[in-house]
């Protein structure tokens, strides 16, 4: 048993927004990936870690069933068979770096044991996508306490995903790369491991406050949804002026989630325009997602880092 490869996720744009209804943009990344796979005759402690993680999974699943089972159900019998054998999910993925570690490894097993399952093959309507959505989102909530269900569906389909807003949804076509464009996303590794629940908690805890729900409207959504359309529309010289907005506005409202030896490194790429950072997923760690139009520069400006291109313009 060697299941198919489910690859991570980076989500471009959106990030705190989609909480809100702003527009997002997820795209699949190959580098990472992750596959169930058949237990071995002499497991590592990450691969017995990794089938624990699962036994616990398989019981929330069965839990889920019985709770909503018009909305989905699983071959239990297999999944928990496979499960006492050592089943674990071989993954490349980091855990917390907000790339989707947890997403592949639910699209691994509802594409393996859930029934009547939706297809990438067949005719994705809106309605299709948005079940998919509500299924991977209650499958989720084991990893994260409340999910979006975007990551799994993201690695599932293996398609950029256009959020347009909560119930609207649809894959999308992104511009084609330049392989030979001076500009790039990339990744910077905090060298921290992030964790999503108390990065959402400091969020909703914030929207209670009536002038960062203001800002959020204002100014976050805003941008954001300026960057996803100018993204999408091929206008990097708007693109670059929305995106340098936003950072500063992540800069001024979302200090908590940058992790602290990066406030100063935010800030130059602003004050210089070599690049600008944003947060990759929840933030407090893991990667933080950069936008340059020289790599070149970005490199010399950033040579304590390693940087890893994303997407070329």
């Amino acid at each position: 048993m060697k299941g198919p490869l489910f690859y991570s996720k980076i989500l471009l744009f959106g990030e705190y927004g989609i909480i809100q209804d702003s527009k997002g943009l997820s795209i699949p990344y190959n580098f990472y990936k992750g596959a169930l796979k058949k237990a071995d005759n002499n497991p590592s402690s990450e691969m017995k870690k990794s089938n624990e993680s699962l036994k616990g999974f398989a019981n929330y699943l069965a839990g889920l069933q019985q709770d909503q089972s018009d909305l989905v159900t699983f071959n239990l019998e297999d999944l928990n068979k496979d499960v006492a054998d050592g089943m674990y999910f071989d993954s490349s993925i980091p855990q917390g770096y907000g790339v989707g570690s947890s997403g592949a490894l639910v699209a691994a097993i509802y594409d393996k044991y859930a029934n009547d399952k939706i297809t990438v093959l067949e005719n994705l309507t809106r309605d299709k996508l948005l079940q998919l959505k509500t299924v991977f989102s209650q499958m989720e909530s084991f990893f994260h306490g409340k999910s979006s269900g975007l990551d799994p569906l993201n690695s599932y389909l293996s398609l950029p995903i256009l959020i347009n807003s909560k119930d609207n949804i649809e894959p999308t076509g992104i511009p084609s790369q330049l392989t030979n464009g001076k500009g790039a996303v990339f990744l910077i590794d905090s060298g921290i491991v992030g964790e999503t629940a108390p990065m959402v908690n400091i969020f909703m805890e914030n929207l209670k406050d009536q002038g960062f729900r203001n800002m959020l409207k204002s100014q976050f959504i805003k941008y954001t949804d300026a960057c996803v359309e100018n993204f999408l529309h091929g206008d990097v010289k708007a693109l670059f002026e929305n995106t340098k907005k936003l950072s500063g506005v992540v800069l001024n409202h979302f200090k908590p989630m940058i992790p602290e030896q990066f406030h100063q490194v935010w800030q130059k790429g602003i004050d210089t325009n070599d690049y600008y950072l944003k947060l990759c997923g929840s933030g407090g760690g893991g990667y933080i997602l950069g936008f340059t139009q020289d790599l070149e520069k970005a490199k010399e400006a950033l040579k304590d880092y390693k940087l890893e291109v994303v997407y070329n313009f």
